[in-house]
């Protein structure tokens, strides 16, 4: 039974990648954080320090708070946090626990330089369709809830990225480290070197999104219902923005389905209460 204010990492990683789950805050100090430099996906780093600075930023969301072995440190700031009107708890066992549990971590390493406010900035080509959709929920739901999407025209993207400190993805370029890989979609290099790969509901997701992003949409049978839903999204939008807040939902869908209704079908009694299935079944 976990201690009181905890929560366990088997309970914890049925909330990573959902959009109403807490929000999980990292407060291991920067130099014990900068020799093991591993995150938990969809992770906040914050200093303990400044933890009545920081709590008006999460908007209402509940939180669960990490340090290294899920001791006084993230105890001590979960109950800071409920102090400032946070719902807030520890992580049981910590970073060290999560990892020992064989649970997917992100390595900070393989991201790009954040800005003063902690946040990645992305950019890319204007008018998204697949990949330019699919990538920014992967980050945000996985890698930076706080990171920052542009959307310019073609022509700019690098000189863009220059100027504001911002990386690339789904384009062309010399030294465009987010982009396709022979047969491989962006979404699929992403995934893979932000040490998701094993994680079987983006696995089974990513062969989804291939096949919509390269023109294969026999690829996998979801596949050509997410072209055709992503192509209807983007001549419903003009703002590219307000076309991605839609996308990020479509693919909160497409996420939960690879997570846990893969062998479901859709029928008249599915959705029944258990004992009312029961009762269709022994009856005459």
């Amino acid at each position: 039974m976990p201690a009181l204010n905890t929560i366990p990492s088997d309970k914890f990683a049925r909330l990573i990648g959902i959009p109403t789950g807490p929000i999980l805050i990292d407060v291991r100090p920067n130099e014990e954080f900068a020799s093991e430099p591993l995150l938990i996906p969809g992770t906040l780093r914050r200093l303990s320090a400044d933890v009545a600075v920081w709590a008006g930023e999460l908007g209402g969301r509940a939180a669960v708070v990490a340090c290294r072995d899920g001791g006084a440190l993230s105890q001590g700031v979960a109950a800071r946090l409920r102090h400032e009107g946070v719902t807030a708890e520890a992580l049981e066992g910590g970073v060290a626990g999560w990892a020992a549990a064989g649970l997917p971590m992100v390595p900070d390493t393989a991201l790009p330089a954040r800005d003063s406010a902690g946040r990645t900035i992305w950019v890319t080509r204007g008018r998204p369709k697949v990949d330019r959709i699919a990538c920014p929920w992967l980050i945000r739901r996985f890698v930076d809830p706080s990171a920052i999407f542009l959307f310019v025209a073609p022509s700019e993207v690098q000189g863009v990225a220059e100027r504001f400190g911002a990386a690339p993805f789904d384009i062309e370029g010399d030294g465009v480290v987010w982009s396709h890989q022979g047969e491989l979609c962006t979404f699929d290099v992403m995934v893979k070197a932000f040490g998701l790969g094993d994680y079987a509901p983006l696995a089974r997701l990513a062969p989804i999104v291939r096949g919509a992003d390269t023109g294969r949409p026999d690829l996998v049978p979801e596949a050509a219902g997410l072209l055709a839903a992503s192509l209807g999204l983007s001549r419903m939008y003009a703002d590219d923005l307000e076309q991605l807040e839609a996308g990020i939902l479509l693919y909160d869908a497409f996420y939960r389905w690879c997570r846990d209704a893969t062998d479901e079908t859709h029928n008249w009694i599915s959705h029944q209460p258990a004992k009312a299935r029961a009762k269709d079944k022994v009856r005459p």
